[in-house]
């Protein structure tokens, strides 16, 4: 193998510009990077340095004369644009039926009403909303009444907001298990029904808490994940990475409250931990934060201090180290609404034995990055995507077999 360790970071929803097919998805214009880049200055000399302003035009921040590694664009292949359909096509699949969304018109009656008559509880909300602006909205109600809150995103997710002292969090999980149970149904089928608790008094101070759970769907076929499992190699996953595939594939996770504790945690096990396997990285504040919220300066801020800690993690990559930086799809913060925007995505690839640079022609599918790590480990590849690893041989030092 060329490599013992990959390191794959997903900065959630930072997309590169529109998508051959953005009309389908009515996203024309939609550019995240160049956006943010109009309404805040840059500082990233690390990203920089990697080739991310020689992928596209970068407001105030210039091409760099001579940036090391692979970088690139990748283009989705699935039909969607949302969270689950860009991981698992990251990790070999082609989504051909996209994940049910309910943004427009809340869940159906017939649902709630099941819901409601399983868990003993009356729902409310049933709407498309910020999760910290309808328990605002919605806190004391529930408060006062023991009703759920109920309600949805751009993303396919039945999120329920509760209050720990109203409803234990046993209680809360529960809940969500029925509603899991529900929405297996096809025609109510979402990919995920998600635990959303809060604490606090009233709706000045009401704050959610780090005993979020999520209740996906498993892939519908196995991905580059389980084909590293199943030839013993470590597949570690960092944030929601872990909730994301269903644990499938997965044998060891690290739970993370936010980019930064995501960063960290993945520098401290770059720095300390060995293995030979993979690291899949999943740093959601973009997107939940900024993205969704339609928070231009917010998304630049979070970019640079990403930044400051690529630098820290670079420095403890080692010669048989690979990392990859890429998202799963767009979410322009200068976009109408608040749904995600179908653009390309970035593909940045790094190792500190890499001396040169060479410019990715532009790939076809997401799952490009699954077949290039299979193909490091020498394991089965799904039937999606082409390896760019003999590209990466290009502009390699050496044979570390």
């Amino acid at each position: 193998m060329m490599y013992k360790r990959i390191f794959l970071i997903v900065l959630d929803s930072l997309g590169f510009g529109e998508a051959p097919d953005v009309e389908d998805y009515i996203d024309l214009g939609s550019n995240i990077i160049y956006h943010i880049s109009e309404n805040y200055k840059l500082t990233i000399p690390n990203l920089q340095k990697l080739g991310f302003a020689n992928i596209i035009k970068i407001n105030g921040v210039k091409e760099h004369p001579n940036p090391v590694g692979l970088y690139g664009l990748l283009q989705e292949a699935s039909i969607g644009k949302d969270t689950m359909t860009g991981h698992f096509e990251l990790m070999g699949l082609n989504i051909t039926k996209p994940f049910l969304t309910f943004t427009d018109t809340g869940f159906p009656s017939d649902l709630i009403k099941t819901l409601e008559e399983k868990t003993g509880r009356k729902v409310i909300g049933n709407i498309s909303a910020s999760g910290t602006e309808i328990i605002k909205d919605l806190g004391e109600e529930h408060m006062k009444t023991g009703a759920i809150i109920v309600y949805t995103s751009a993303d396919s997710v039945l999120q329920i907001a509760m209050h720990e002292d109203i409803i234990p969090i046993e209680e809360q999980y529960k809940i969500s298990e029925i509603a899991r149970e529900i929405t297996l149904k096809q025609e109510w089928r979402v990919g995920r029904v998600i635990t959303r608790p809060f604490i606090g008094t009233n709706s000045d101070n009401f704050t959610r808490t780090a005993n979020r759970k999520d209740y996906a769907l498993d892939p519908d076929g196995k991905t580059t994940l389980n084909f590293l499992d199943e030839k013993g190699y470590k597949t570690l996953a960092v944030g929601k990475i872990n909730d994301i595939f269903n644990g499938q594939g997965i044998n060891e996770f690290v739970k993370t409250k936010s980019n930064y504790d995501g960063m960290y945690k993945t520098i401290t096990i770059a720095k300390d931990k060995e293995f030979t396997g993979l690291c899949f990285v999943n740093l959601v504040d973009f997107d939940s934060l900024y993205g969704h919220r339609r928070d231009p300066i917010g998304y630049g801020k979070a970019i640079d201090e990403f930044d400051v800690q690529l630098n820290d993690l670079l420095k403890v990559l080692k010669e048989d180290d690979l990392l990859i930086l890429t998202a799963d799809h767009g979410n322009d913060p200068t976009h109408h609404g608040t749904d995600h925007t179908r653009e390309y995505v970035p593909i940045i690839a790094y190792s500190p034995s890499m001396k040169t640079h060479k410019r990715l022609k532009t790939r076809e599918t997401f799952a490009d990055v699954a077949a290039t790590i299979s193909e490091n480990f020498k394991v089965k590849q799904t039937e999606n995507g082409k390896s760019f690893l003999n590209i990466i041989k290009e502009i390699w030092n050496g044979w570390l077999d």
